[in-house]
């Protein structure tokens, strides 16, 4: 781990939408700055994710002064959305969980259904500090989150990946790899390390910015979505499932949330603080 630092970072200010990598982000508790901040949900109030519209995949939002975004997808003409006014708020489903959002603008609305064919409407989670706490099973009391599906980072490593790519050649999907890194959206990205070696880090630190593992990262059918192309396959999940299965899930990645506040970069060094092995995590994952 001597040599590990950050090789990219990640931010999708709009949950399913494709990111930015800037060479810096600010941490905060629930996230990095402006990550997964907006959602698109359907006329009945749910999210809407890549699990079922992989269309989603194509459209990019791009981050504005002031927490706007500039909305852009195959097809569609630019738009600039500006943060709205927080003069009342609407119930979001995510995941089965209520969260208060406010409604974007009009214009918002039709661009995002006019590119998916359905009505749905783009919402801002104004106050991300009380708007969504991180399931209870695996939080500290105060910790809240985005948008993202439940904590408020994702950590993958280069070599886990490179090993995966390895398993996958020898599989019956050997055509589909090697996958690129953007099949699991992470936020942050390591290199330097060794195949697995995350599988035992309960406490991290990327640069000065201290980090807790909440829990591995279970992956879902978005992975198997070619991010350039919102085709889907059967990759990485039928590797995953050969090769790295627990408790009825299939692992990639590690789920984060920050213990201290700070600034991340790219080549920042990355320092296991505390692992397993050390007796270090509890059965609720802490």
């Amino acid at each position: 781990m001597g040599n590990a630092v950050v090789q990219s970072i990640h931010v999708h200010p709009v949950k399913a939408f494709r990111g930015v990598s800037p060479r810096t982000a600010v941490v905060e508790p629930w996230g990095l700055a402006g990550d997964r901040r907006w959602t698109v949900i359907d006329d009945g109030g749910t999210v809407v994710t890549q699990r079922e519209s992989p269309r989603l995949a194509l459209a990019a939002a791009e981050p504005l002064a002031g927490g706007g975004i500039r909305l852009s997808a195959p097809g569609r003409q630019p738009l600039t959305v500006e943060v709205p006014e927080p003069s009342g708020t609407i119930p979001v489903d995510v995941f089965r969980t209520k969260v208060e959002a406010v409604p974007a603008a009009a214009a918002a609305h039709a661009w995002c259904s006019a590119y998916l064919g359905t009505k749905v409407r783009l919402v801002h989670m104004d106050d991300p500090a009380v708007r969504r706490p991180v399931a209870p099973q695996y939080a500290l009391p105060g910790e809240t989150v985005s948008f993202a599906d439940g904590f408020p980072l994702l950590v993958t490593t280069v070599a886990s990946l490179e090993a995966l790519n390895s398993l996958t050649a020898e599989g019956p999907h050997a055509h589909e790899g090697p996958l690129p890194m953007n099949r699991f959206r992470p936020n942050l990205v390591v290199a330097g390390t060794g195949p697995w070696d995350e599988d035992d880090w309960t406490r991290i630190a990327v640069g000065d910015v201290v980090f807790r593992v909440a829990r591995p990262s279970a992956r879902c059918v978005v992975t198997t979505t070619d991010q350039d192309t919102a085709a889907r396959g059967r990759e990485p999940l039928y590797t995953l499932a050969r090769h790295r299965r627990a408790g009825g899930k299939v692992l990639f990645g590690l789920n984060l949330v920050p213990v201290t506040p700070g600034t991340v970069g790219v080549g920042d060094p990355v320092r296991v603080l505390e692992r397993a092995s050390d007796g270090a995590r509890t059965a609720e994952g802490r």
